[in-house]
């Protein structure tokens, strides 16, 4: 293992870039990045619009979020990637590609978890918010969304990382992240692909790890701030 990172450290990190196209452990980031980015808003909207009052916005959202669940991430890069430019009328990015792929797929999903959080909430809440003469905007913004979303932190998290997972689906229209990036150091070295698969497993573990721990930290910090406030008010 050493002597292949020894001998590709610079093509895993970078690719080809300068003399080519940016691609390894940096183009799995900024995909992973950015889809995780634009993701969670939407995600958000489609929660919103999904607990909502029954209307023309959340059937919407309703058939938007079945109709994603039943087809394959993978099936989705291809009709992304073959059909939309011929509907269109014109290519389209790969990378461009795979992140709107990632963000249609991960939004559903990813509403769904936000959506049961806020289901999950007593009704309470809304009646308390109303009470004190909040409209719909600041109740769901400042007292529904942040208690929701951190009651499914645990799921949020696991989609999170299952983003950055599914980048790799990129090596299958040529984006060049990691996976991509490995696959061309096998067919060099031919005799050692355990070694080349097992580095990209250690990569992929060390991110989603990662991730996970940033997130359990934010989590008690946050949680931790909850409970000082609530004794503060008590004392108060």
């Amino acid at each position: 293992m050493l002597e292949i990172i020894q001998e590709y450290w610079l093509l895993l990190l970078i690719g080809e870039y300068p003399h080519g196209k940016l691609g390894g452990l940096a183009m799995t980031l900024i995909i992973s990045f950015v889809s995780l980015i634009v993701t969670f808003p939407c995600a958000v909207l489609i929660a919103l619009a999904r607990t909502g009052k029954p209307g023309i916005i959340q059937t919407i959202a309703n058939g938007f979020v079945h109709s994603v669940r039943a087809i394959p991430l993978l099936m989705l890069i291809f009709w992304a990637y073959f059909a939309l430019p011929m509907i269109i009328g014109f290519p389209i990015d790969a990378v461009f590609t795979l992140i709107v792929a990632i963000v249609i797929y991960q939004t559903a999903y990813l509403g769904e978890i936000i959506a049961a959080g806020i289901v999950g909430l007593p009704k309470g809440q809304r009646e308390a918010a109303a009470a004190l003469g909040l409209g719909y905007i600041p109740t769901t913004f400042k007292v529904i969304l942040p208690q929701a979303i951190f009651n499914v932190i645990p799921g949020i998290v696991n989609q999170l990382t299952t983003i950055i997972k599914e980048s790799s689906l990129g090596s299958i229209i040529a984006v060049s992240e990691l996976s991509y990036v490995m696959l061309q150091v096998n067919s060099n070295e031919v005799t050692k692909p355990l070694q080349i698969f097992g580095i990209l497993a250690a990569v992929y573990f060390v991110l989603c790890f990662s991730l996970s721990q940033a997130t359990n930290w934010l989590e008690r910090r946050i949680s931790a701030r909850r409970t000082g406030q609530v004794i503060v008010e008590a004392v108060a």
